[in-house]
């Protein structure tokens, strides 16, 4: 397969794109909380390990690339709820997929 341009960016292959949008440490965790519901901030503050910054980074990083919507609403105190997107839907299955390699690796 050619290269090609995504959003002004040179990808070598699909999989590539698909990696720097989802891969790394904590994207697939968020996503992954996030299947069967929406959450507020804190809840996902409770993903194991994950720091503060690196929650907030990961979460901006999956808003802008379409994964998950934030809906903010004007109260006191402020509320902030995540939920996926329909693309952040459909890339579940893709997860759990992995998830199940991983699971499978870890008994080997």
């Amino acid at each position: 397969m050619p290269d090609f341009i995504y959003r002004g960016k040179v990808y070598y292959n699909p999989v590539q794109l698909v990696m720097e949008q989802i891969g790394g440490v904590w994207k697939m965790p968020i996503l992954w909380r996030l299947k069967d519901q929406t959450m507020r901030y804190s809840e996902l503050r409770k993903i194991p390990h994950i720091s503060d910054k690196m929650l907030t980074t990961q979460l901006r990083e999956l808003e802008a690339d379409g994964y998950v919507h934030r809906e903010v609403y004007a109260v006191v105190p402020p509320k902030t709820e995540y939920s996926l997107t329909p693309k952040g839907i459909e890339i579940i299955p893709l997860i759990a997929q992995i998830r199940d390699y991983g699971i499978k690796l870890m008994n080997e």
